[in-house]
């Protein structure tokens, strides 16, 4: 069935009509509360500036199932929606509840037009978005003068987004489990007796390089296959040449990941911020299992870190870390159970997290298809 013959029949002839937010609802401003009035064993969560609680009140101040957006600070404009009682803060606008107007429905509409309402925060200082905005969003509305249809045929457009969240949620929740599993054995893998096995400073058993010298405009000039590795665990950017093959660790030495441990398979270039740690003798050194032992000890590697101006992790500092060096068959073995759990929780091309994106990418091609309703040619608000 074609996009425009699946929403026909969804609308079963039913007209829509745009009509802006602030006929149908009332966006309403969040209360400021001070740090001092919140406690992590109170109930209720409070929003202020971001998706995520800044901290718990003993009241609410918005009813279960309300529909939010961050309105100051690094998200504003972002769209959230709470199934619970919650504090709105100053930071954090609300939709009332309407007669005429689904909540969830409401949420996967705004979800849809994020980026239109991310490009109208002010930037002079603190990132703002202005209350006006929102009620200017003219909202699709499916034969409003039959308000019992319009809400029927709503739900059901929610009923078939939400499929798509929820099984998304299910595996988000997956990948925290095994995640939680993963860091289980490798606490439990890596943790040896006094004795049991060698312990050697990494500079020993590895050669630790800073990369070549890299920036946006670079790789904008020269755009490419090759993944630029600098300053975090994901690519800056791609590039047409590439100066390191099957070296994949490294660890960030600047900026405000320093000390990740990064991996990075192939071909590809490592950027003036990341240090190779290439292992000397593979007769001393499983890669793999070098991996996971970083990722083992990097609460020490960032105890190495200073952050006195720019994060920065010494070259001579990281060489001096003591890591564990069991026989070359045990850091097999040991990489191997790892492996399986690292493939799980961090593979895009066959772990959870590209089920994950996979599902997401669903989301939103029937969130496009769902909520692409005909728009009259005065209607262009969102």
């Amino acid at each position: 069935m074609s996009d425009v013959g699946f929403l026909g029949k969804l609308l079963d002839g039913a007209g829509v009509e745009w009509i802006l937010l602030r006929d149908i609802s009332t966006v309403l401003r969040g209360k400021r509360l001070t740090k001092s009035n919140l406690s992590d064993n109170s109930k209720f969560p409070v929003y202020h500036g971001g998706l995520a609680p800044l901290g718990f009140y003993g009241q609410s101040n918005r009813p279960a199932n309300s529909t939010m957006i961050i309105n100051v600070g690094a998200s504003a404009g972002t769209v959230g929606y709470s199934e619970g009682e919650f504090w709105s803060s100053d930071g954090c606008y609300c939709i009332a509840h309407s007669e005429s107007l689904n909540s969830r429905y409401l949420f996967h509409f705004l979800r849809n037009v994020e980026p239109h309402i991310k490009g109208k925060v002010r930037y002079a200082g603190i990132p703002t978005l202005d209350a006006i905005v929102l009620e200017r969003l003219a909202i699709p509305i499916p034969c409003p003068d039959e308000p019992e249809k319009s809400l029927a045929i709503q739900r059901e457009i929610v009923r078939i987004l939400d499929t798509f969240t929820e099984l998304t949620a299910e595996l988000t929740a997956e990948l925290a489990t095994r995640k939680k599993q993963y860091n289980h054995y490798r606490d439990q893998l890596l943790t040896f007796e006094d004795g049991e096995v060698e312990w050697m400073q990494l500079g020993e058993l590895t050669r630790i390089k800073t990369g070549q010298s890299v920036n946006k405009n670079m790789i904008a000039d020269n755009p490419g296959q090759y993944p630029v590795i600098n300053s975090g665990r994901d690519p800056l950017g791609f590039l047409d040449d590439w100066n390191t093959e099957e070296d994949p660790i490294g660890i960030t030495s600047r900026g405000a990941g320093v000390g990740s441990v990064t991996w990075q398979e192939g071909r590809y270039f490592r950027g003036n911020l990341n240090y190779s740690v290439t292992i000397r003798s593979t007769d001393d050194l499983n890669v793999n299992f070098l991996y996971h032992t970083l990722e083992q000890f990097q609460s020490e590697i960032r105890g190495l870190c200073t952050f006195d101006g720019i994060p920065a992790l010494n070259a001579v500092n990281l060489k001096k870390l003591r890591i564990p060096v069991p026989a070359l068959a045990e850091q097999a073995r040991i990489a191997t159970i790892l492996d399986k759990f690292d493939t799980l929780t961090t593979s895009l091309s066959e772990g959870l997290p590209r089920e994950i994106a996979l599902r997401q990418q669903q989301y939103e091609k029937y969130r496009d298809l769902l909520l692409s309703f005909p728009r009259p040619a005065e209607s262009s608000e969102a």
